[in-house]
């Protein structure tokens, strides 16, 4: 069993920066591959960003690729995300999430642990 929790959620003007984290507890921390998700008010569900544990490669989504950046410290259990160049469009509830496998992947079904979503709001 793993347990997530993330912080760092704000309100931001647009062109601002977050840094969110997510502390996960259990051993098994650095053989999971980890991801960020987020959900905007009436959407569905969005990837943004894949580490796997195996070779801590990062895979991100289109949208947010050179502007957020992914990291992860095995030795603290945590998982964070730097947002850079925030847009309105980037308001959203996000989410880390574990998946029980050292590759990472952008489909929200494969992940077993979810975190309770910490609210990022970017005004223009």
């Amino acid at each position: 069993q793993v347990q997530l929790v993330e912080s760092g959620g704000g309100l931001v003007q647009a062109g601002g920066s977050l840094r969110l984290s997510c502390a996960a507890s259990g051993r098994t921390f650095s053989s999971y591959a980890m991801g960020w998700f987020r959900q905007a008010p009436g959407k569905e569900r969005e990837f943004v960003v894949t580490i796997s544990s195996a070779t801590g490669i990062p895979y991100y989504a289109n949208s947010v690729k050179g502007r957020f950046t992914i990291s992860r410290d095995n030795a603290k259990n945590t998982v964070n995300l730097q947002m850079n160049n925030l847009k309105p469009e980037d308001t959203a509830v996000y989410f880390c999430a574990a998946r029980t496998s050292m590759y990472g992947s952008d489909s929200s079904a494969d992940y077993a642990y979810w975190g309770q979503g910490t609210q990022v709001t970017v005004s223009s």
